[in-house]
């Protein structure tokens, strides 16, 4: 498996060499956001409003943190299932965004969305929150405080562990091939 060392903004370029079951340490800005900051985000598209980060080149991690214990910036930062986002990420693909990260299978919109704008689909390992957590340096609320754990965050990373789901060739890590019957 060929390991990439990444940092965000990402660009064409880089979603560009990476295929199904690459590794990917990614370090730089990410963003945080779930199904209720997803469906915030998609209403201020709607009123023509400006999202509270750009899109272009970002990256999305699908996670609702806990806590930050004394002295670090985050809690267990383990990812969620992301079929929970689907119905928002074609039109957050579209517009720029280039990596979305989570856990578990995309739909088919998706993926068709991730071929036509060149963008990839990153898994983090579930079950491994605290341990992902250490790779987090940074972590500041930046829109919708309200939804607690899931308002979005800016956080910076560094040597983030990710694994290649979907690239924007039709790869599938989670693919399986047809046997002969």
């Amino acid at each position: 498996m060929p390991t990439h060392t990444l940092s965000t903004p990402l660009t064409d370029a880089d979603i560009e060499t990476l295929r199904a079951g690459d590794v990917v340490l990614l370090s730089g800005t990410i963003y945080s956001g779930r199904d209720a900051a997803h469906k915030k985000l998609m209403d201020l598209l709607d009123r023509g409003e400006p999202l509270p980060f750009d899109l272009n080149g970002a990256a999305i991690y699908y996670v609702g943190p806990s806590p930050a214990p004394p002295g670090r910036p985050i809690g267990a930062a383990g990812p969620t299932t992301s079929y929970r986002m689907d119905a928002y990420a074609p039109r957050l693909i579209s517009l720029g965004l280039k990596a979305s990260i989570g856990k578990g299978k995309r739909s088919d919109a998706v993926k068709q969305a991730m071929r036509e704008h060149k963008a990839v689909y990153l898994g983090a390992t579930g079950g491994a929150g605290a341990l992902l957590s250490k790779c987090i340096t940074k972590s500041t609320v930046i829109a919708f405080d309200e939804l607690g754990p899931e308002a979005v965050r800016e956080m910076v990373v560094e040597n983030f562990p990710l694994l290649v789901i979907n690239d924007a060739f039709g790869g599938e890590l989670y693919a399986r091939p047809k046997l002969d019957e």
